[in-house]
């Protein structure tokens, strides 16, 4: 990851440069105005794009938020640092549960993030970088976990997210549609996933648009 930030938030130089990579090496300066933020289910789990620390402070105190989930992992960014240090300010628990966007959703980490909000102090608040995908994956993984129809998961990878599906990130869309074929009112989710989802057999058979892809990978710069 592309990055100008040293690891570091000790002096007012390095929250200078934690800053300036956030906002223009990680493209924050966008999410100033824009925060992708919606709730998946009221009072329980919500979804926005990386908040700045001064949104989370707003989300925090607007939601009650106790929780918040990063899908993008560790990065070493600006971002990072930034959105770690504002969460034990605010006195959040922190989780690292990092996603794919573009490629097939690693079966561990799945069900890490089904245990993850099975244990978490609610509500929650789970982000990636721009609150399209991975964090659209991620609503659609605690709705399913829920109980909810793979139809209605689905919704939260749209449009209205800025989720482009004949992309790569089409995949996403792919996964939800085959545990929807395979095996929707005979499993609950989390069993399929644990027990017959092929990642493999996913990842070799998905193919994506190319001039979508280019939009998304090339023109919005996303993970």
């Amino acid at each position: 990851m592309d990055t100008i930030f040293r690891g570091r938030l000790e002096t007012p130089g390095d929250r200078r440069l934690a800053w300036v990579d956030a906002l223009f090496v990680d493209h924050a300066l966008w999410r100033l105005v824009f925060t992708n933020f919606a709730a998946v289910v009221p009072g329980r789990l919500y979804r926005m794009n990386h908040p700045t620390p001064g949104r989370l402070a707003a989300v925090v105190g607007r939601h009650g938020i106790r929780t918040l989930i990063n899908l993008r992992g560790p990065t070493g960014n600006g971002s990072d640092a930034l959105s770690r240090e504002a969460a034990g300010r605010l006195g959040l628990a922190f989780v690292d549960a990092p996603l794919e966007s573009r490629g097939a959703p690693q079966r561990d980490r799945v069900l890490r993030l089904i245990e993850t909000y099975r244990t978490m102090a609610e509500p929650g608040l789970v982000h990636c970088k721009s609150g399209a995908d991975r964090a659209g994956l991620a609503a659609a993984i605690f709705l399913l976990a829920q109980g909810a129809t793979a139809s209605t998961a689905m919704r939260q990878l749209s449009w209205r997210f800025g989720h482009v599906a004949r992309s790569k990130t089409g995949v996403l869309d792919a996964f939800l549609l085959t545990y929807a074929r395979e095996a929707e009112g005979r499993l609950s989710f989390a069993d399929w996933v644990r027990t017959e989802y092929d990642e493999a057999a996913l990842r070799r058979d998905w193919r994506a648009g190319g001039m979508a892809t280019f939009l998304n990978d090339r023109v919005l710069a996303r993970e």
